[in-house]
């Protein structure tokens, strides 16, 4: 019988067990938690069958180990687990950033064992209790194997995530982190720098605060994430972030002098290649930042979950302006993006789904 052990049952942990254990119910599911209500709640949700100690012989008779603990505890665990585990135990995290982990893996003699995972799934919610079996579903999963990890292991990694009905990416430890450093660090420094800005320029009744929407609240959301967790972020990933964030003040000090310049053209091809760039993107909007009338629904993936919706609103006389499936999940709300012409038609449809006891958060 495969054995899935866990260290950590928060959002991601907990999503992950709870998720195999909905495709896969025959699995043995064992976890240990620094917090003894979690492991209590997960046995008695079902999600897991036995709670272990924190250094549990039992993590021996594990084919799948997640490290689900902040980056700083899954290394700490490391000397023990080279101890216990199994010759062909898979040995995997689901931190956002491989190079800090995977070395100490090696360190420790874990290489052949250690395959780096990093879910691009998640909300500003935390714990096992807003854990789902769905979270995953449809949210691309890198995985990154060390140069020892084995073809067999890797194929079975891709199986056990694909069983999910996540998606797997399989790519280097280095190249993760310069992507993640990309298209995920990067934009929460840059938040949080245009955040800082209007604070600093703001007039003294504070009316850029007042007015600010629309727009700018669309790309400022993710500055309210957790600045103890980024602050470990930038730590863990300096070098990739420094490197994309040369990039990026190059380029804008490049905007700075067209518009110093008056450079019309210039400042016209600028934003027509951001333009052309951002729209090959799915699921985007498209055109500028006008207000989107926009939820994000909870759903599971299955047939006919998507029809039952847009059914529903069909028979109401609501008009759908854009929708589409989330495929990366990291801090956004809902599996599934519905955009209406208008605010009443949004409004309409929230109360709707709502009745029907969808899970609807509303984009402000």
């Amino acid at each position: 019988m495969t054995c899935i052990g866990y260290i950590g049952l928060g959002l991601i942990g907990g999503s992950l067990a709870r998720s195999i254990r909905k495709y896969h119910p025959e699995y043995r599911q064992i976890a240990y938690s620094h917090t003894k209500a979690t492991t209590d709640a997960a046995i008695e949700a079902g999600v897991i069958d036995e709670a272990l100690s924190q250094d549990d012989e039992r993590f021996g008779e594990c084919d799948f180990i997640f490290l689900c603990a902040p980056v700083r505890t899954n290394i700490a665990y490391l000397p023990f687990l080279r101890k216990v585990i199994r010759k062909n135990c898979i040995l995997t995290d689901v931190g956002s950033v491989k190079g800090e982990t995977m070395n100490a893996a090696a360190a420790e003699g874990l290489s052949a064992n250690f395959i780096g995972g990093h879910p691009m799934a998640g909300t500003e919610k935390t714990g096992f209790a807003n854990s789902t079996d769905y979270l995953l579903e449809n949210a691309y999963y890198f995985i990154t194997p060390s140069k020892d990890a084995a073809d067999e292991d890797i194929r079975r990694y891709e199986e056990l995530i694909s069983s999910i009905r996540a998606l797997p990416l399989v790519v280097p430890p280095e190249k993760h982190d310069f992507i993640v450093a990309g298209v995920s660090h990067l934009p929460h420094i840059v938040a949080s720098v245009l955040v800082n800005t209007v604070k600093e320029i703001d007039t003294e009744d504070e009316r850029m605060k007042l007015v600010a929407a629309g727009g700018f609240r669309d790309i400022t959301r993710i500055a309210s994430s957790s600045p103890a967790m980024w602050q470990q972020i930038c730590m863990a990933n300096k070098e990739a972030i420094l490197e994309v964030l040369d990039t990026f003040t190059d380029l804008l000090k490049k905007s700075s002098d067209l518009v110093r310049e008056s450079d019309a053209d210039r400042l016209l091809t600028m934003f027509e290649s951001s333009k052309n760039y951002r729209d090959s993107i799915d699921d985007v909007k498209k055109g500028s930042v006008p207000r989107q009338y926009v939820l994000y629904i909870d759903i599971i993936d299955e047939t006919g979950a998507i029809a039952t919706i847009t059914t529903m609103l069909a028979m109401n006389q609501i008009s759908i302006k854009n929708i589409g499936i989330l495929h990366t999940r990291e801090y956004e709300e809902g599996a599934l993006r519905i955009e209406f012409y208008d605010e009443g038609a949004r409004d309409q449809a929230e109360s709707i789904l709502h009745r029907r006891n969808y899970t609807v958060r509303k984009k402000i």
